[in-house]
C-alpha cells in the first residue's frame, strides 16, 4: 500500500513543481503532498526532519523569487501599477497565452503575458512607449529569474523528498515509528554440573 501512495506523491510532486511556472504556490504544494505522505505511512518514511527542511527551502524560494521578479522591474523604473500589471499578466498569459509546447510553451506565455501586462500598467500612469517597452522588458527578465529560481528549489525539494520518503521498508521488517519498552532480555546460565 506504501507504494501506492508513494507514486501519488511522486505525481503530486511533479505536479506542483510544474504549476510553480504560472506563479502559482507550487511549493506548497509539495510541502503538502509530502506531509499527506508522512501522515499516511505512520512517519515511517519521511519524517518531522524532511519537512522542516523542505519548509525552510520553500521559505527561501518564495522570498528570493519576489525579490528577483520586483528588483529587475524596479531597476528598469516600473511604477507600482507596472509591477501589479506584471503579476496579472504573468499569471493570465500562462493560461490563456501559452502555446502547445510543453514547458517551453508555458513559458512563453507567461513572457508574453508578463510584458504585456507591465506595459499596460506603465501606460496607464502616463509613461511615454519607450520607458514602458524597457519596464515590459524588465519585467519578463525579473519573472524568469524568479521563475529559476523557484524551478530550482523545487527541484531541490523535489530530490529530497524522493529520497527521503522512498517506502525502503516495506521489504524487511518495518521499525516502529515509537519505541517500544522491553524488559531485560533472559539469558541462560551457563551448563555444568552441581
Amino acid at each position: 500500500m506504501f507504494w501506492i501512495y508513494y507514486l501519488i506523491l511522486v505525481v503530486v510532486l511533479l505536479v506542483g513543481l510544474y504549476i510553480n511556472l504560472v506563479g502559482a504556490p507550487g511549493l506548497w504544494v509539495m510541502v503538502a503532498a509530502t506531509l499527506g505522505y508522512a501522515w499516511a505511512t505512520h512517519w515511517n518514511y519521511a519524517g518531522f526532519a524532511t519537512l522542516a527542511t523542505i519548509v525552510v527551502i520553500a521559505g527561501i524560494a518564495e522570498i528570493l523569487e519576489f525579490f528577483a521578479s520586483g528588483a529587475a522591474a524596479k531597476r528598469a523604473g516600473a511604477s507600482r501599477r507596472g509591477v501589479i500589471g506584471a503579476l496579472i499578466g504573468g499569471i493570465v498569459g500562462a493560461i490563456f497565452l501559452t502555446i502547445p509546447w510543453p514547458i517551453i510553451g508555458t513559458i512563453i506565455g507567461i513572457c508574453i503575458g508578463t510584458f504585456l501586462g507591465a506595459l499596460t500598467g506603465e501606460l496607464t500612469v502616463g509613461k511615454e512607449l519607450g520607458g514602458s517597452v524597457k519596464v515590459g522588458f524588465g519585467a519578463v527578465a525579473g519573472r524568469l529569474l524568479g521563475t529559476f529560481i523557484k524551478l530550482l528549489f523545487g527541484c531541490t525539494i523535489l530530490g529530497i523528498v524522493l529520497f527521503a520518503a522512498f517506502p525502503v521498508k516495506l521489504f524487511g521488517k518495518h521499525a516502529s515509528p515509537v519505541p517500544t519498552l522491553r524488559g531485560p532480555t533472559p539469558t541462560t546460565a551457563p551448563s555444568g554440573g552441581h
